[in-house]
């Protein structure tokens, strides 16, 4: 019995560990997307320069990336060559600045809850953008729930009070931009054997992410930002928004390290819906019944898209574990059959 009673308390805590780093990835995710709002609508802190509030963030996170990797070698860089650097590392930061810089950019137009209805779209990117590139196989029954969605998040888009034309380009955008990045991570990167957390993506793409985003903010906001009376840079307003975003990095490293990345996208959905009645309760955002009816559509394929990827995941992990356990019967098989002479051969000397 205190066998069973230790197991259980074993299991028990670590449910309760993976429960807590749900709790502080959905936590700084929320924070992020609050905070980023609350800065950039003009309703509220009025800062509307999404280039210059993504380059803070990536200036932030390069030096704090640099100081774990360099300083105090917390995390151990990664042996990338110059060639490689230039062909995988680059695409790849091109692709995430201007993710940052669109997804950022809508916030001044779009509601947090309408942003978060949007981002379902997110699996049908991924899977329509890793079928062109022949990183996923097309399968009749996936196409289908992907048009589920996009039908959901196009309710939802229909019963949106606030609909704006530029704000909705804004986060398409982005939603395409970051998909594209996520398979290319798979087909540059991983395809490569080569895996980085978060601090070591920082490490390696926020600089090329400043770099990128530098040419757009001399010729955007940098004029304005020079010739507006309004202009101001409080210390404590972004230097603790750069903060949040640095933690829910490390926040999404403890999450996929301690459980796994299907995790953290399954507490996705309910960090969605957490942040959809947020927005109409706190901020008074307008959510119709429509928007609600369509998102709910969105939502229910995206659990099934989840909960078939889960079901994928153990029937591979299951098949692992059978031709492992084939592999080592043979291997005991021919270690018999290797004895067997020579035991006989012993008795007969």
């Amino acid at each position: 019995m205190g066998n069973g009673g230790s197991l259980n308390e074993s299991i028990f805590k670590k449910v309760l560990l993976s429960y807590l780093y749900v709790g502080i990835w959905i936590f700084l995710s929320f924070t992020v997307i609050v905070y980023n709002k609350y800065i950039l609508d003009k309703k509220m802190y009025n800062w509307p320069y999404p280039i210059s509030l993504t380059m803070i963030h990536m200036t932030f996170c390069s030096a704090l990336a640099f100081l774990l990797v360099r300083v105090f070698r917390l995390v151990e860089p990664i042996s990338i060559s110059r060639e490689l650097y230039l062909s995988s590392v680059v695409p790849i930061g091109l692709l995430y600045s201007l993710s940052l810089w669109f997804s950022n950019s809508a916030y001044i137009y779009l509601s947090v809850s309408f942003i978060q209805m949007l981002k379902a779209l997110m699996p049908v990117a991924v899977y329509s953008i890793g079928v062109g590139l022949k990183k996923e196989n097309f399968k009749s029954d996936t196409m289908i729930n992907m048009v589920s969605i996009s039908v959901g998040v196009a309710i939802a888009a229909y019963g949106e009070a606030r609909f704006n034309g530029t704000g909705v380009s804004l986060q398409l955008a982005a939603v395409a931009f970051e998909a594209t990045r996520l398979v290319l991570i798979q087909i540059l990167l991983n395809s490569k054997g080569i895996t980085m957390n978060p601090i070591t993506s920082l490490y390696y793409v926020a600089p090329c992410c400043l770099v990128f985003l530098f040419v757009p903010w001399v010729l955007v906001e940098f004029p304005v930002l020079r010739q507006t009376s309004t202009f101001r840079f409080d210390y404590v307003i972004f230097g603790t928004n750069s903060l949040c975003a640095f933690a829910l990095n490390l926040a999404v490293f403890l999450l996929v390290g301690k459980t796994s990345a299907l995790t953290m996208n399954v507490a996705g959905v309910v960090k969605d819906w957490l942040l959809i009645a947020f927005s109409w309760s706190i901020i008074r955002d307008t959510v119709t019944p429509i928007n609600l009816v369509g998102y709910g559509l969105a939502f229910l394929g995206v659990a099934y898209y989840n909960h078939s990827k889960l079901q994928a995941l153990k029937a591979k992990e299951a098949q692992k574990k059978s031709t492992q356990a084939d592999e080592e019967s043979g291997l005991l098989m021919e270690e018999r059959e290797g004895d067997g002479p020579g035991r006989k051969n012993d008795s007969q000397a």
